[in-house]
């Protein structure tokens, strides 16, 4: 049985200095929103992001599925990170009222008013490390880019 052997298609040198920089930039943005966030409210960024989600979701609930798929997380992370936020008293979860197999994450108002109160600084971070250093045609640049490389992966990128 003859076996197809594939060639690695390694990364030219200016690919390999654009991946290099993106990864640089990806840890000075995440590293500072996680800084900010600790700092001014007392958590990570991956809590914000799930109270953030549960807070713009009707009656602010979604499935644990549902809030997976957006903030981008396993079901096992997940559950564990809103095990906490429940310990907090942010977050509460419930079964579904019509199908027992499903949990449902809501955002308690304790939470809603957390995440009222670390949305200011947490916005200033993002404009003063994402978006303050670049031209407005840079960040439709930047927002083209994001959105091509995000679509095929499972549509998660939001229209823009």
């Amino acid at each position: 049985m003859l076996c197809a052997v594939k060639v690695t298609r390694w990364l030219t040198d200016d690919e390999q200095k654009v991946w290099r920089t993106y990864l640089l930039a990806n840890q000075l943005l995440w590293a500072s929103l996680d800084r900010q966030l600790q700092r001014d409210a007392g958590m990570p960024h991956a809590y914000y992001m799930i109270l953030a989600m549960l807070s713009e979701a009707p009656n602010r609930e979604l499935t644990m599925s549902q809030l997976a798929r957006m903030v981008a997380s396993s079901p096992s992370r997940l559950s564990h990170a809103v095990s906490r936020l429940e310990q907090t008293g942010w977050v509460r979860r419930r079964k579904h009222d019509t199908d027992g197999r499903t949990t449902l994450a809501s955002l308690t108002d304790d939470g809603f008013t957390v995440l009222a109160e670390a949305a200011p600084g947490h916005v200033e971070e993002v404009r003063s490390i994402l978006f303050d250093p670049l031209t407005p045609e840079q960040v439709e640049q930047l927002g083209d880019i994001v959105a091509a490389i995000v679509a095929p992966h499972d549509g998660r990128a939001p229209h823009l």
